[in-house]
């Protein structure tokens, strides 16, 4: 039972599968907690995935993911260290245990209830409105932005890129269908893309009479 818990690290972020997450490790207990999957990555074993669950106030979110180290990317003299993870697998918190420095939680993994990926034309559709945002939100109107097939997670891919609220990004993460997902995001997609067209026809009507409604 007890290789069977999962390392746990509550934060204020919503990790999603497939999402990039750098992490600089300070606390004594997630060094501790780092160092023991680091091990278990070195060796080849079990273990070398630590769970991301949402911390709201003093409680932790059922629903999370796994984050597998990608590398160390800095080892400092005190014993931080900067990493680099990748979000992996969901899963639904059971019950958490405290017999070590750090939390750890018995879970069930799960994945999409519709294996399938979205249709050809529900996938472009999403990328061309996201490929709009992202340029309006950097300021570019070349920027490249590449989301390479399969589109099994492309609801995910989508939503770790935009600024979106955590309760949203939340909801995603306990969503098991991709066609669900990718209809919240196109919908959020849609609600980022009013906003900030609003927000240029302002800055514009500023620059042009120095008021803006």
């Amino acid at each position: 039972m007890d290789n069977e818990l999962l390392p746990l690290f509550p934060l204020e972020i919503v990790l999603l599968p497939e999402e990039p997450l750098p992490l600089h490790i300070f606390e004594e207990r997630y060094k501790t907690m780092i160092g023991d999957c680091l091990r278990a990555k070195a060796a080849g074993e079990d273990q070398q995935e630590f769970g991301v669950v949402l911390l709201k106030g003093q409680a932790v979110s059922p629903v999370g993911c796994t984050a597998r180290i990608v590398n160390l990317t800095r080892q400092y003299e005190d014993g931080r260290m900067d990493i680099l993870t990748v979000g992996k697998r969901r899963f639904e918190l059971l019950l958490t245990n405290e017999e070590r420095p750090y939390l750890r939680g018995a879970v069930d993994y799960f994945e999409d209830e519709d294996p399938d990926a979205p249709s050809d034309e529900a996938a472009e559709l999403a990328i061309t409105r996201f490929r709009d945002a992202m340029r309006k939100l950097r300021h570019s109107a070349d920027m490249p932005v590449h989301l390479p097939r399969p589109y099994r997670y492309l609801s995910f891919r989508i939503a770790a890129a935009l600024p979106l609220d955590l309760e949203f990004k939340q909801q995603l993460l306990t969503l098991r269908s991709e066609a669900d997902r990718l209809a919240l995001v196109q919908r959020a997609l849609d609600i980022l893309l009013n906003q900030l067209d609003r927000m240029q026809e302002s800055q514009k009507k500023a620059g042009g009479n120095g008021h803006a409604r």
